[in-house]
């Protein structure tokens, strides 16, 4: 195994760190929290122009046909930022599920407008009193004879608002696996969207349908989508380490320039601890997503890697801003310090999309099914 970045890997490392310093700085981070639309227009069609919307998408469809090391890297970035887009939902989860799973006319329909940005997709999948595995999804689907028809809600469905379709996830059948997926149009009768507000301050809605026509089924099932999931795992992992990378540079200037007994809170041992702690974990969980992506980019199985480096990186960056938080005192707290952007968003995206429960729960499963083998 070689962590070691190329060129060509750096370059873009560079390239996405500029672009999100020029055009979504902090103060853009701050403006879109619990903004309906919750996200910039101009840092968007900036992220279509370098080609980092398609980034792991086949090149036939116009994407980058990159892997999920390059991935890592762009979600790192996006961590340091703290970068509100709709990329994760768009590019990463419906663009790759429609690419691993689609017939070949949605992939010529759908993903060349994910590439350019002109189409935003999000899933609808987690439901109102349900959790994370299979039996977490209980909307219906019906065939009513001539239409497949949804009714129930989703809630936690990202930038709904300005998506042009839906992957919904809804029951067929009564057995765990019975669960498919497929295309709604948000804009007809039938669909009302409430925005729900959030720890992180982040972008995101209840979706509720009345009896409302699917545009067609994608071939692939509950296990297609867990498959697909452990990408996002990735993602998110490489999110939270690159969001704890800046959030701990923010509090070791902090510790250095403010003073205590005239001098720096660093020179004392109880801060200079916490910081030494935070930075050992921070590099611990750096090595196990770049292993993660490696793997995953390699062929490799994921199933183990991928649960555990986000239920680690999530838990540190948690940890680590929380600790950031103890060090700043009473003014961390305050809307004028940055450090609380991270600490909200540390927890915010410990609970997101798979939870650290759900995640204990994956990395048993493999290990165990991997001792009986």
């Amino acid at each position: 195994m070689d962590l070691d970045f190329n060129e060509e890997q750096d370059m873009l490392r560079e390239m996405i760190r500029s672009l999100c310093d020029d055009q979504c700085s902090l103060e853009i981070v701050r403006k879109m929290e619990d903004d309906p639309k919750g996200f910039d227009s101009d840092f968007w069609k900036s992220l279509s122009e370098l080609g980092l919307l398609g980034l792991t998408l086949p090149e036939k469809y116009g994407g980058g046909g990159q892997s999920m090391l390059e991935c890592a890297i762009a979600y790192e970035e996006f961590g340091r930022a703290l970068a509100p887009s709709p990329h994760f939902v768009g590019s990463v989860l419906c663009g790759g599920f429609i690419a691993a799973n689609g017939s070949e006319d949605l992939r010529q329909r759908l993903l060349p407008k994910i590439v350019s940005g002109e189409s935003i997709l999000t899933p609808a999948w987690l439901e109102p009193d349900g959790g994370y595995g299979a039996r977490g999804v209980q909307l219906r689907a019906m065939d009513d004879g001539e239409r497949t028809l949804i009714s129930g809600a989703k809630r936690h469905v990202a930038f709904a608002s300005s998506a042009e379709r839906l992957l919904v996830l809804a029951r067929t059948g009564a057995a765990d696996d019975q669960i498919e997926v497929f295309l709604v149009d948000p804009r007809q009768k039938g669909v009302t969207l409430t925005q729900q507000f959030t720890l992180a301050s982040d972008t995101q809605y209840r979706v509720d349908f009345d009896n409302v026509p699917v545009e067609a089924k994608i071939d692939g099932s509950w296990l297609a989508w867990e498959t697909l999931m452990l990408d996002g795992a990735i993602a998110q992992a490489a999110y939270a380490v690159g969001a704890a990378e800046r959030a701990l540079g923010m509090t070791v200037e902090f510790a250095k320039e403010r003073k205590q007994f005239d001098k720096p809170l660093g020179a004392f041992q109880a801060i200079s601890h916490y910081l030494a702690d935070a930075a050992t974990e921070l590099d611990g969980a750096r090595i196990l997503v770049h292993q993660a992506a490696w793997a995953r980019a390699e062929g490799k199985s994921v199933e183990r890697l991928a649960p555990m480096a986000k239920l680690f990186a999530c838990q540190m960056f948690r940890d680590l801003t929380a600790k950031a938080q103890q060090i700043y005192g009473g003014v961390g707290f305050t809307i004028e310090y940055d450090i609380q952007l991270y600490f909200r968003r540390a927890k915010q995206l410990q609970l997101s999309w798979y939870d650290g429960h759900h995640l204990e729960e994956l990395v048993a499963r493999a290990v165990l099914d991997s001792d009986a083998a």
